[in-house]
C-alpha cells in the first residue's frame, strides 16, 4: 500500500520519511508535488484541510498534506500562516530585524497534517514552543531553523538537527498521523 505526501519541499519529505521509518509504517511513502488550492486563512487547520481536499480531487488516492507556521509573540503571531511567504521574501534576517528591539522573543512552531482518502478527512497538529535567537546560528535544517531555539535548550534547530527531529512541531503532528494510519491500514487491507 502507498500513501502520498503532497509537498514540493524535499526537506519536509525527508523529515517525514524518517518518522515513518522510525514507526515502521507498512505503507510506502511517496512524495508528489501537486498544484493545489491554498486558501487565505488565519487557520493552519483550515488551510491544511482545503489543501488535502484539493490534492485528493487531482490524485484520487490516500494522501496527506502539511501546513506549518512560526508564531512570534512580540509580532502578534506574525508570520504565522504566512511563514512560507515571509521566509521567501525577508527570510531569517528580516524577522531578526523586526525583533531587534524586542525583549520578549517567545515563539512557537505549529504544524497541521491533514489526511484524506476521499471519505475520511482528519487533521493532526503539533506545537513546539521556544524563542527566537538574536542571530542566525547553524547550517542544518531549513526555513526558520537557524533562528528558532526550542524551550529548555540553548541551540537552534539548525545547530542540532537531532534535537529538531526529536522535538519538532512536524514530528508531533506526523506521530499522531502515524498512530491513526496504523489502525487505518488494518481496516482497509
Amino acid at each position: 500500500m502507498k500513501i502520498i505526501f503532497c509537498t514540493g519541499n524535499k526537506n519536509k519529505f525527508e523529515e517525514v520519511k524518517k518518522i515513518f521509518e522510525e514507526y515502521n509504517v507498512s505503507a510506502k511513502l511517496v512524495r508528489k508535488n501537486v498544484k493545489i488550492c491554498e486558501i487565505q486563512s488565519e487557520s493552519l487547520k483550515e488551510i491544511s484541510r482545503v489543501k488535502a481536499i484539493s490534492a485528493f480531487e487531482k490524485l484520487h488516492k490516500p494522501l496527506f498534506v502539511e501546513d506549518a507556521g512560526l508564531f512570534i509573540k512580540a509580532l502578534n503571531g506574525f508570520p504565522g500562516v504566512y511563514s512560507s511567504y515571509v521566509f521567501k521574501t525577508i527570510g531569517c534576517k528580516g524577522l531578526l530585524t523586526l525583533l531587534q528591539n524586542e525583549k520578549d522573543r517567545s515563539a512557537y512552531f505549529k504544524a497541521v497534517v491533514t489526511f484524506t482518502d476521499g471519505k475520511i478527512l482528519k487533521s493532526f497538529s503539533g506545537i513546539c514552543k521556544g524563542s527566537i535567537a538574536k542571530k542566525e546560528r547553524g547550517n542544518a535544517g531549513f526555513g526558520f531553523d537557524p533562528i528558532f531555539i526550542p524551550a529548555g535548550y540553548k541551540q537552534t534547530f539548525a545547530e542540532n538537527l537531532e534535537l529538531k527531529n526529536k522535538l519538532s512541531h512536524r514530528k508531533m503532528a506526523v506521530e499522531r498521523l502515524v498512530k491513526f494510519l496504523k489502525n487505518y491500514f488494518k481496516q482497509v487491507k
